[in-house]
């Protein structure tokens, strides 16, 4: 490739956006910075593009240095390439996102680059354009569980109502009518009843269900309705 004269290069750096839920909670994974600029200053999981890798390859390479965690699906979703987001040198940055099972994955943490989850509504100060990155990540994430049931992979294989609204409320931080939001699930036909209860959260208890996968073409419509509206949450 022709290289004008006087012309810098553009480095070329991958930034990881994992979010998590912990049952209760959707958290955001956080790491301090070992390097300046912005040392000890709370960052996404971030590292340059080494020569023989894939974007993909590095992102899964970087989350695993800055964190431990591996096997982690990350879905690329943006580019951030704004002149001056890196007050060093010109760096374009590919951004994956990931919404994981906290429980799943928190024995591989490791304590290198001190990880740990924050709250959305309790999250710090962050480097560069992260909070930027983080904003539009959470809005694409907002986006896919609207069309598609994947906030159910997060949960055990049979799980109540109560349950399930619990990670709406935390994926589009808004609280959901309770009626309302257990009509239009069991509307959509996705979910067959179990016999059992869940006697934990109260003297009533809540029926157990499961997802039917089978069925989730045929009732893509209805399901669609269950969050008509997600720009209203961004």
């Amino acid at each position: 490739m022709h290289q004008y004269p006087g012309q810098k290069k553009i480095l070329v750096a991958v930034d990881c956006i994992i979010f998590g839920f912990d049952g209760q909670n959707v958290k955001l994974l956080l790491v301090q910075r070992a390097i300046e600029p912005g040392i000890g200053k709370w960052s996404l999981m971030g590292g340059f593009i080494n020569p023989t890798e894939s974007p993909e390859d590095a992102a899964n390479r970087v989350l695993y240095e800055r964190t431990g965690l591996k096997n982690v699906y990350m879905e690329q979703f943006r580019v951030f390439g704004n002149p001056d987001r890196d007050p060093v040198d010109r760096t374009i940055s590919i951004a994956y996102f990931a919404l994981i099972d906290i429980h799943q994955y928190e024995k591989q943490l490791v304590d290198v680059n001190h990880p740990e989850w924050f709250l959305l509504t309790e999250m710090p100060e962050l480097i560069f354009d992260h909070s930027e990155m983080v904003k539009l990540a959470l809005k694409q994430l907002r986006y896919k569980a609207a069309l598609h049931p994947i906030l159910f992979q997060l949960l055990p294989g049979k799980f109540t109502i109560p349950q399930l609204q619990t990670l709406y409320e935390g994926v589009y931080q808004t609280k959901f009518d309770d009626r309302n939001f257990s009509r239009k699930l069991l509307s959509t036909g996705l979910l067959i009843k179990q016999n059992e209860k869940d006697k934990q959260s109260s003297k009533k208890g809540a029926f157990y269900y499961q997802l039917d996968q089978s069925s989730y073409e045929k009732n893509i419509e209805k399901f669609l309705n269950l969050v008509p509206n997600p720009d209203k949450f961004i």
